[in-house]
């Protein structure tokens, strides 16, 4: 009996573990949340702000290549920029590596990620958005609100994931009445 009741055991906690590693969608905010005035660099060193993607849903990613599971999680972002971006979404990835434009350039080549370079030196992001770890990732609608937060790591890419994004840009857009 005891033998049947830890294996019982065992398979619960087994297809916890599976479901919990399972991607999940954000979760929306009942209503969209104003954001901070965030400005930032892009590769060059040029000033960016979110105002640069108005118009767009975008997935504004906070991280750093010193943040295992952020490294991990960039493919994915990769992938779903691939995959979505263009006129209606955007992958915004903002390091927050205090060693420059150059060391997340590196990363990036590295691993074979296309996702342009924003950078945030002296973590600005982290205070003014109240980020209390990394990754951290906002779901921004074409008027600049937050629609969603989460915190830690996703698989961006996962087909759940995606369709849940194709989702909110057309609910989006169609309510905003923003670029069709």
């Amino acid at each position: 009996m005891k033998v049947i009741l830890s294996a019982l055991g065992i398979a619960v906690l087994s297809a916890a573990i599976a479901r919990a590693q399972e991607p999940t969608p954000m979760t929306l905010h009942e209503q969209p949340q104003s954001l901070p005035e965030l400005v930032f660099a892009d590769e060059a060193g040029e000033p960016r702000s979110l105002e640069d993607w108005r118009g767009k849903v975008v997935l504004l990613n906070v991280w750093a290549t010193w943040c295992a599971p952020c490294r991990a999680e960039m493919p994915t972002l990769d992938r779903l920029r691939e995959r979505l971006g263009g006129e209606r979404f955007d992958v915004v990835a903002l390091s927050v590596d205090r060693a420059g434009a150059r060391a997340v350039r590196k990363f990036f080549d590295e691993i074979g990620v296309g996702i342009p370079v924003f950078i945030d030196q002296d973590g600005a992001a982290i205070r003014s958005l109240r980020l209390f770890g990394l990754p951290a990732t906002l779901l921004i609608g074409p008027y600049g609100n937050e629609l969603a937060r989460l915190a830690g790591p996703a698989e961006w890419d996962a087909a759940e994931m995606v369709a849940f994004f194709e989702g909110i840009i057309e609910r989006e857009l169609e309510e905003t009445g923003v670029r069709r």
